[in-house]
């Protein structure tokens, strides 16, 4: 077994000053706070910037598909700057969940072919319509119903992204058995709930005989399926990763400048520390998340415990350093204004996404043949 890789590369470094530069430009708190608060609450052109301008949303897609040839480390990266900003772009849905599936399908299916380039170029978003609660490991999904004429019905609800969605990957059974389909967002009903993320927004998709392109069978839609679902799950670990990681630099940044009793706040050994803690946390956070992105990237068959490690803890260290950083704030962690609220929403909302950490806990005790 080779020994894995968990610093970051002169290019993944050089990756991640050009995504910062441009959040910082284009995804300041404040322009933030009011467009989550408008009818339009995706950033449409920030998103068309970073799939199309950047090539972002082709990162780990073979170039003769349209892609970047990358990995999934450098998704992995991209995944920290978008969370140390909580932006509101369809990436996860996008670049992440519905990629991963066309990719873990017959990449020499046409269709299949087709659709990676419309995503990987930025042309078209997508999204994967499954519940955003669903864990890897879980059983295929039996929501939708596929006719013998390919055409689909049925109602997923809270699919990430799916507002932003322009096609849809579809996981359905049909009379051969479980497909993966792909639809187009014209062909179903998208309603959006209200949703705890503000910066995330989940959708309920109706497919009332909608018509359907069959990407993968029986013999491959539930691989493909469980493809997208892991390595959404070990990607969303480097997310969680740049929540945590914001909240710590603003709060430290925050203790540093509010004086009470004729003294920085955080000179008070209580405080310190709370914060001390957070940052031990994310020392191992960005180990567990950087061997989880690295392990996929290589197809290591620890892939499926690195990411059950990683996404069960980093989970709970983006909620708590995300509570740490809205009460050290003290007053102003508790008003609208402050954005503190908008990081600890994204990572309570991510702490339930792609299973729970006591889903994944479950499944590496499992894995590692520890039993309960």
């Amino acid at each position: 077994m080779s020994t894995p890789d968990l610093l970051y590369s002169d290019v993944e470094t050089d990756l991640r000053a050009s995504v910062r530069d441009l959040l910082t430009d284009r995804c300041e708190p404040t322009a933030l706070l009011a467009r989550v608060e408008s009818a339009e609450p995706y950033d449409t052109k920030l998103w068309r910037t970073l799939a199309a301008e950047l090539g972002l949303a082709g990162l780990p897609v073979p170039e003769e598909l349209g892609g970047q040839g990358a990995s999934v480390r450098e998704t992995a990266l991209v995944l920290e700057e978008l969370g140390r900003s909580v932006a509101p772009v369809p990436f996860l849905g996008s670049a992440v969940l519905a990629t991963a599936a066309l990719l873990g399908a017959d990449t020499g299916h046409e269709p299949v072919a087709a659709l990676l380039r419309r995503l990987a170029s930025g042309e078209a978003s997508g999204a994967l319509a499954v519940p955003l609660s669903t864990a890897p490991g879980s059983a295929f999904p039996s929501a939708v119903a596929a006719d013998g004429g390919g055409r689909l019905s049925g109602t997923v609800r809270s699919v990430a992204d799916g507002g932003a969605a322009e096609v849809f990957v579809v996981p359905a059974t049909g009379p051969d058995g479980p497909g993966l389909y792909a639809v187009e967002a014209s062909a179903a009903t998208v309603a959006e709930p209200v949703s705890l993320d503000l910066t995330r927004r989940i959708a309920d998709v109706t497919f009332a005989g909608a018509q359907a392109t069959l990407l993968a069978g029986a013999n491959g839609a539930p691989a493909a399926l469980e493809h997208a679902l892991l390595t959404g799950a070990g990607l969303l670990a480097s997310e969680q990763l740049g929540v945590a990681q914001w909240c710590l630099e603003t709060t430290v940044a925050h203790v540093r400048d509010r004086y009470q009793f004729g003294r920085p706040v955080g000179s008070f050994q209580a405080l310190k520390h709370r914060i001390a803690d957070v940052w031990l946390e994310l020392v191992a956070a960005r180990a567990a998340a950087r061997y989880a992105a690295d392990a996929l990237a290589t197809g290591s068959d620890d892939a499926g415990v690195a990411v059950a490690v990683a996404q069960s803890y980093c989970a709970t260290v983006a909620v708590h350093a995300a509570e740490e950083c809205v009460q050290l704030h003290g007053g102003i962690g508790m008003t609208w204004e402050h954005p503190a609220h908008l990081y600890l929403k994204r990572a309570k909302a991510s702490q339930l996404a792609l299973g729970t950490p006591g889903k994944h806990r479950a499944t590496l005790a499992t894995l590692v043949d520890l039993p309960g």
